[in-house]
């Protein structure tokens, strides 16, 4: 296959792509429509679109071809046409290590600067390291599964089998190359669960009791549900969304889990919902929140072009409003657990700070879970507790 035939593949989808649906459902729906490409042309054609959205902004002046010869060579180590004919010199040196390669692009394009990759100057979550966050945009994420611990053993042996690369990076976490069938390897897909490490990683702030009754408010497919079954079965759970697909698909992997003690129920949290919630009152409260998930562009790097500063204001106004609306149905002295998975102040410690401030809420503990050290998400959690109501207090 010849680098023109490459090229003209990757330019026919960059041109024909315009951000409104993720990069993964548009490939999809691009790749369908165009049956006259083969599987090798529709694999250049992938590796090369992602290789060019994880530059995210840098070098944005120069030729796009050759920008995307860049972006390849930083985010592969194995050799492309592109790589070959638009930067030959540096075909030998496509193993080194990522920051050796960064430094050989410096002196290929001085103009190159990693803070361009990701341009946004909203303040980032305190420990972020913003180098390693951004060197990370060039790091495919892993697939991660949790199992448990009765049956982790079942699937290693059925990875090993199908000579799937794996790493085991807790006792109940896999971690495995991003885009494994795992449908075709996995005999029985009630033995695990497909979940970031770092969401993951947001359940040691659950802390739930036995026979407690905890409400996932904005419980989308409902991996934080499960995942707080897991953790404690007696548990009773009410789970809602605005998006009643979501909830369609909650109940298929609910009943993949084996979760039955449930309720679940359609709630817009910015409207008035006390004619549906005026008898609940819950021993917990998972907050999920809408976010610009900026914490998950490492798996969707067009996000790194495509996404406007303008929304992270609507999305702390979205944050704001949903807290306040669920703090009422909390009983007192039990968690209301904040998390998104976005890695910008604005969205995590000054949403935290806004409820504690204006609710009778009082931080336990908060954290930036940096993702970029397992080649996973990063997320924000904050385990929140209710409070006596103070005499007067007009928010609650």
């Amino acid at each position: 296959m010849k680098v023109e035939h490459q090229v003209r593949a990757f330019e026919q989808v960059l041109n024909s792509y315009d951000g409104v649906l993720p990069l993964h459902r548009f490939l999809f729906n691009y790749f369908k429509q165009n049956k006259q490409m083969g599987s090798s042309d529709r694999r250049w054609a992938s590796r090369y679109i992602y290789s060019y959205f994880r530059l995210g902004k840098a070098l944005s002046k120069i030729d796009k071809l050759k920008r995307l010869a860049v972006a390849d060579f930083l985010c592969h180590d194995t050799i492309s046409l592109v790589i070959a004919h638009y930067l030959p010199d540096l075909e030998q040196s496509i193993s080194l290590p990522l920051d050796d390669k960064i430094e050989l692009i410096k002196k290929v394009y001085q103009s190159f600067k990693l803070d361009e990759v990701f341009t946004f100057e909203a303040e980032l979550s305190a420990g972020i390291d913003k180098e390693e966050f951004l060197k990370s945009f060039f790091i495919q994420p892993d697939l991660f599964i949790r199992v448990k611990e009765t049956h982790i053993q079942a699937i290693i042996n059925q990875l090993k089998a199908n000579n799937i690369v794996f790493k085991e990076v807790s006792p109940t976490t896999l971690a495995l190359p991003n885009g494994t069938k795992l449908e075709q390897v996995i005999s029985d897909a009630r033995l695990y669960q497909i979940q970031d490490f770092s969401s993951q990683k947001t359940g040691a702030y659950f802390e739930p009791n036995k026979y407690d009754y905890w409400w996932d408010c904005c419980a989308a497919s409902g991996g934080k549900s499960i995942l707080l079954h897991s953790l404690e079965p007696n548990i009773e759970l009410l789970v809602s969304d605005v998006r009643e697909n979501s909830l369609n698909n909650l109940q298929e992997r609910f009943q993949l889990a084996g979760i039955k003690k449930y309720h679940l129920k359609v709630i817009d949290l910015l409207q008035k919902n006390d004619q549906i919630l005026h008898h609940y009152e819950f021993d917990g409260v998972l907050l999920d929140a809408p976010c610009s998930g900026a914490g998950t562009w490492g798996r969707t790097p067009e996000m790194l072009n495509f996404f406007e500063k303008y929304k992270i204001e609507n999305y702390v106004k979205l944050q704001k409003a949903i807290g306040a609306s669920v703090v009422k149905y909390l009983k007192t002295g039990k968690p209301l657990i904040y998390m998104t998975c976005s890695v910008f102040k604005a969205e995590n410690e000054d949403v935290v700070k806004y409820l504690t401030d204006n609710f009778d809420l009082k931080l336990d503990k908060m954290e930036l879970i940096k993702g970029y050290n397992d080649k996973a998400d990063s997320m924000f959690v904050a385990r929140l507790i209710k409070q006596e109501a103070t005499s007067g207090d007009a928010n609650v």
